[in-house]
């Protein structure tokens, strides 16, 4: 591994509103960089987040002013994006409902005392009743981000959104996402959150299947997937585990974000038993590099804490050791500011890696949206 160039996305140091996170990066068919993140935040769980985008035409040498694709009346959190062929984009993101901060979360939120979020948070009584539930979401636009079509409810969520298949189709694997109001076939949601579900167009969506979780765990343990299509049509998805004992080792973290993968010989429909990867992070992000390796990249919150990569050349079978894309040094204090993560890689046109993420820049208490230039 050789890193070539670290660089700033952007960031906002003197805004109270400088808090970034969950970003995700893609590529057009023209070479154009599109990097979409939650933004305009004034911390980790605000009511003000927003779904930012930033275009580079250069290669991410240099980006464009953030543009805002979504600011609706709940905190628009994580932020995925796919380029569907030509300059039609897929943005996805969800929100949590007006029910879990203005009560559940409230103290937590108003901790950090920011002058003005409690009288935000008691206008959230004032949001129109149909505006006040939360959910999973998606928009496409057809002329490379410069406008979306309608805001479409999906069943799952995950930080990096769907994946587009060889044939075409728009493929999600996640999380249920307030989503209790979605046709389940069989109507059995016991055991059945991490489901997977298909669209021709983005619009109508049909389900595909579930995986089931270990025995000895609970659902609780897993969200926040990403998957990709391999050479011979089988899906692999790799998954968050919260929570998960990785390590007999008395010394080492007994629980820790870990991460899982799982096989689809059909589509989706069906999956392999869940197996834990020897690997202390997540969220996972896939990338098929032209080499044909796939690039699986991660965050570390546990000391050492930053961005990291494993490297898979045999479909996902085996992985490399782990390679470090980026650390996130210590503070005056001693600790590592660990609300990062989140990486997200494309390639550029000489075979370099482009991996996008959130992180504290100079030690501020904040993160912004940073990237990294690398190369196998």
């Amino acid at each position: 591994m050789n890193i070539l160039k670290h660089g700033i996305i952007s960031r906002n140091p003197d805004s109270l509103f400088r808090h970034y996170g969950w970003p995700t990066v893609c590529k057009d068919e023209d070479g154009v960089l599109y990097a979409v993140a939650s933004g305009c935040r004034a911390a980790h769980v605000c009511p003000f987040g927003k779904t930012l985008l930033w275009k580079s035409t250069d290669e991410g040498n240099s980006w464009s002013l953030p543009m805002i694709v979504n600011d609706t009346w709940l905190d628009d959190r994580d932020a995925g994006i796919v380029s569907l062929g030509g300059k039609k984009l897929l943005i996805s993101w969800f929100e949590h409902s007006a029910n879990l901060y203005q009560n559940i979360l409230r103290e937590h939120i108003l901790k950090d005392q920011w002058a003005g979020c409690e009288s935000v948070l008691d206008m959230y009584d004032t949001i129109p009743a149909d505006k006040q539930h939360g959910g999973s979401y998606i928009r496409i636009s057809e002329d490379g981000g410069f406008s979306w079509g309608e805001t479409v409810k999906v069943p799952v969520s995950s930080p990096h959104g769907p994946i587009q298949l060889k044939d075409g189709t728009i493929f999600y694997v996640g999380k249920q996402m307030y989503a209790d109001n979605l046709d389940i076939p069989d109507g059995n949601y016991e055991n059945c959150f991490i489901q997977a579900w298909a669209s021709a167009d983005g619009k109508e969506w049909t389900y595909r299947g579930r995986m089931f979780i270990p025995e000895d765990t609970t659902p609780q343990n897993f969200a926040e997937l990403h998957a990709i299509e391999l050479t011979d049509g089988r899906i692999m998805a790799i998954i968050r585990a919260d929570g998960i004992e990785i390590s007999k080792d008395p010394d080492a973290c007994q629980s820790c974000y870990t991460m899982y993968q799982s096989f689809s010989d059909d589509g989706g429909r069906s999956w392999t038993p869940m197996e834990r990867l020897n690997v202390n992070g997540a969220p996972p992000h896939l990338l098929r590099h032209s080499s044909g390796a796939i690039i699986l990249s991660y965050g570390r919150r546990l000391g050492p804490c930053g961005q990291r990569a494993i490297i898979s050349y045999d479909e996902g079978e085996t992985w490399s050791e782990e390679y470090i894309i980026d650390d996130v040094p210590m503070n005056e204090k001693g600790f590592y500011r660990n609300d990062l993560g989140y990486p997200a890689s494309v390639e550029l046109s000489d075979g370099s890696i482009l991996t996008v993420y959130y992180q504290s820049y100079d030690n501020d208490p904040m993160p912004s949206i940073l990237y990294t230039r690398w190369t196998l």
